[in-house]
């Protein structure tokens, strides 16, 4: 076997899962992660389809139901905490069979307790510079050590520093569908038992729920921005135009805006999806939202990084370490299966986030209208069938 010594940038799912299955392949990977640990927190994320074939490969199923979220269901309110629909948890996720919802925190704890004691990780540090030799990658890291790889995968996220580095420039790939979310840990005021609460208004979303794996709860808020941008970096900013985004809105949101300020982990970004003629160039490859972000709106952002990891380490497994022509299988094979996963995001939050007052009122109607339907769930399995075709649209090899 050739070029086994892998350098992973970024040790979220992407990065862990890929670590896992190289080394489970002979490969020696090592993880740099920026951060000084392993990342908590985040959003609750569904895993479905093949990305729950390839979590099943590595840790018994059960493990994955003793984290579940549990959410028991869901109501969508007006602007007096009226509760205009309700339904379970598992039709208003779209979830069916073997899914599993968890906290995306969770999953990147278990992946990261699996891996730990047999791939080096090296957090708090970041790559500074890469040099491409005959045989193989110089990697300078943020910390001046300098070290050699035979191959580089990046899966540091949407705003790739190693993407950056090999690729250029974010903006010739990073394609924002004009909304942003914001998401961070509140006090659970609302008293909630394991289930969400959705507020709609004019080109703004807010939601907040609670899980069966936090005494505290979570909100969550999406809104309309349009060609408008923000600094990744500059969270005092960030928070500042979330606020204004939602002045004057009623029901629960300035309680929840207030706990922003205090959140250890308060998330802004832009909903954006990466677009790219190659995830390759020479021994330097891409990996998750790195390479092919769907947005959060698609709710398939996880399996794509579950699967993408799977696929690409089976594929150098394969090939026996010859990169270029795992790299080619592992487009060959991704591809599709990034298509119709990313086209699930424009159209979901077109639904998510409505743009007028009529919209709002008429959804609001509808909703009320559907929660009385006796056949309402076969209504809704019509709204989410796409996201299940799209789920199960690979076929995963063996390897």
């Amino acid at each position: 076997m050739r070029n086994t010594n892998v350098l992973i940038s970024g040790a979220s799912v992407a990065g862990t899962t890929l670590a896992y299955w190289l080394h489970r392949n002979g490969f020696t990977p090592t993880v740099v992660e920026r951060a000084p640990e392993i990342r908590e927190g985040g959003y609750k994320i569904d895993i479905r389809g093949a990305a729950l074939t390839v979590v099943e490969r590595m840790v018994p199923l059960d493990e994955i139901r003793r984290l579940r979220t549990d959410v028991q269901g869901a109501s969508v309110v007006d602007a007096t905490g009226r509760r205009v629909a309700s339904m379970d948890g598992d039709t208003f996720g779209g979830r069916e069979h073997g899914d599993a919802e968890i906290m995306r925190g969770d999953l990147n704890r278990l992946l990261y307790e699996l891996t730990k004691d047999e791939v080096e990780y090296v957090f708090d540090d970041s790559i500074a510079a890469l040099t491409s030799l005959s045989d193989g990658v110089e990697v300078t890291f943020a910390s001046g050590t300098k070290r050699r790889f035979d191959l580089v995968i990046g899966a540091d996220g949407l705003h790739s520093n190693t993407r950056a580095l090999a690729f250029g420039d974010e903006a010739k790939y990073v394609r924002d569908l004009g909304y942003h979310v914001s998401i961070f840990s509140v006090p659970n005021h609302l008293e909630l038992d394991r289930w969400e609460l959705t507020y709609v208004g004019p080109g703004r979303t807010a939601l907040t729920y609670s899980t069966a794996q936090d005494i505290g709860a979570k909100a969550m808020f999406l809104f309309e921005t349009g060609s408008q941008r923000f600094d990744h970096r500059d969270q005092a900013m960030q928070q500042r135009a979330l606020a204004d985004a939602y002045a004057g809105e009623g029901w629960e949101i300035p309680r929840l805006l207030d706990g922003m300020g205090g959140a250890p982990d308060f998330y802004f970004d832009s909903l954006s999806q990466v677009h790219m003629d190659s995830w390759s160039t020479g021994r330097v490859a891409l990996v998750g939202d790195a390479a092919y972000a769907a947005s959060p709106a698609s709710g398939q952002g996880t399996s794509l990084a579950l699967v993408g990891a799977f696929v690409l380490a089976g594929e150098l497994a394969a090939a026996k370490g010859d990169f270029e022509a795992a790299f080619g299988g592992y487009e060959e094979r991704m591809r599709p299966f990034v298509a119709k996963n990313q086209a699930l995001g424009p159209a979901n939050i077109k639904r998510m986030v409505l743009r007028s007052k009529g919209q709002v009122r008429m959804s609001m109607i509808m909703l009320g209208l559907m929660a009385k339907l006796p056949g309402r769930d076969r209504l809704l399995a019509k709204v989410t069938a796409p996201i299940q075709k799209a789920a199960t649209a690979i076929s995963l090899e063996s390897y």
